[in-house]
């Protein structure tokens, strides 16, 4: 698998780690794939491509879809 290297937040990072420490993902990269993976769903569902505008064609933010996503799971 191609290794990319990015920059985050402290709080992004913070909130990873949390979601580590708590059982709810196993790693890091666990955490980046799934929300990729809700990018990519958001862009193929007419969302923005444009990170300072992303909201799906319903009107809602990755933020959002991605919640929705972690209480239906």
């Amino acid at each position: 698998m191609p290794m990319v290297t990015v920059s985050i937040s402290p709080l992004q990072a913070a909130d990873i780690r949390a979601a580590i420490d708590d059982g709810t993902y196993v790693s890091s990269s666990e955490v980046v794939r799934e929300a990729l993976r809700l990018w990519d769903a958001t862009r193929k569902l007419g969302g923005a491509t444009d990170a300072r505008n992303s909201v799906s064609a319903d009107g809602k933010c990755v933020a959002d879809m991605f919640a929705e996503h972690r209480r239906s799971a």
